[in-house]
C-alpha cells in the first residue's frame, strides 16, 4: 500500500506561468504509478496538493510562492448578502449526482464553456482527449454534480470527496446563462453538501493575491491558507 512516506515526487522543467506574466513555474508531481487512496489523497490535500485527471501536483517554484492552497472551514461559514441572493436566484434548479464518466452532452457544454470563457487559456482549444484526461480520468472518490433547468443540464461540477472534506476540482456551465453565476452557486452547494456529509472543509484549490481570475475565492470566509507548512486564517 502506497503511503505518504513511500511516495516518489518529480519536478517538471521550468515553464511559463499560467497566471503571472513573465514568471517561470515549476510543478511537483506525485509519481503517476502510485496508488492514491482516499486516505492518502486527504493527506496530500492537507499539504497543499491538487488533482488534475490522474495527476496530483503542487507548485514548486524556486523564486516565487504566490500560489497558495486555500480551504474553507464550512461550519464557520455564513453567506454574504450577495451569496444569499445567488441562492435565491437559483431556487428551482435541479441537482443530481452522476458517476464520473464521459457523457457527450457534458463535453458539448464544456467545449462551449472553454471556447467562450477561456479562449485565452491553456485549455483552449478544447478536445475530447483533453477533456477526458482532465476531468474523466479521476480518483475513485470523484462524482459529477449536474445542474439542470427544465430538465436540461446547464452546468457540471467535478468534485472529490476526501476524509475531511470535499475538493472542488472544476465547474463549467452554459455561458448563455452566466447571469445565474453557477460558479458561485456550485461552491455554496458544496459547502452545504460538506455539512450534510459531516465533513469539515471545502478545498478550493490555489489562490494568488492580485490575480483577477482567483480573487473570487476570498469571498468565502473564513478562508484558510496553507503557508509555511501550516493552515492559517486569511485576514485581509
Amino acid at each position: 500500500m502506497t503511503s505518504l512516506k513511500t511516495l516518489v515526487f518529480y519536478a517538471t522543467p521550468e515553464h511559463d506561468c499560467s497566471y503571472l506574466e513573465g514568471k517561470k513555474a515549476t510543478t511537483m508531481f506525485v509519481d503517476p504509478r502510485a496508488n492514491i487512496s482516499t486516505e492518502l489523497y486527504t493527506k496530500l490535500s492537507a499539504l497543499g496538493f491538487r488533482r488534475s485527471g490522474d495527476h496530483y501536483y503542487r507548485p514548486h517554484c524556486t523564486d516565487c510562492n504566490a500560489c497558495t492552497a486555500v480551504r474553507l472551514p464550512v461550519n464557520l461559514f455564513t453567506p454574504s448578502k450577495s451569496q444569499k441572493r445567488n441562492i435565491k436566484k437559483n431556487i428551482g434548479l435541479e441537482t443530481s449526482i452522476t458517476p464520473p464518466e464521459f457523457y457527450q452532452h457534458h463535453y458539448n457544454l464544456y467545449e462551449k464553456y472553454i471556447s467562450t470563457r477561456h479562449a485565452d487559456g491553456d485549455m483552449y482549444p478544447p478536445t475530447e482527449e483533453q477533456y477526458r484526461s482532465f476531468l474523466v480520468e479521476c480518483n475513485p472518490s470523484t462524482f459529477f454534480l449536474e445542474f439542470k433547468y427544465k430538465g436540461e443540464v446547464i452546468g457540471v461540477s467535478v468534485i472529490d470527496e476526501l476524509d475531511d472534506g470535499l475538493s472542488a476540482v472544476y465547474t463549467y456551465f452554459d455561458p448563455a446563462i452566466s447571469s445565474r453565476s453557477l460558479g458561485v452557486y456550485s461552491i455554496l452547494w458544496q459547502i452545504e453538501e460538506c455539512k450534510r456529509r459531516s465533513l469539515d472543509y471545502l478545498y478550493l484549490g490555489y489562490w494568488i493575491e492580485n490575480c483577477r481570475k482567483m480573487e473570487y475565492k476570498t469571498q468565502y470566509r473564513p478562508l484558510e491558507l496553507f503557508v509555511d507548512g501550516q493552515w492559517t486564517r486569511f485576514t485581509n
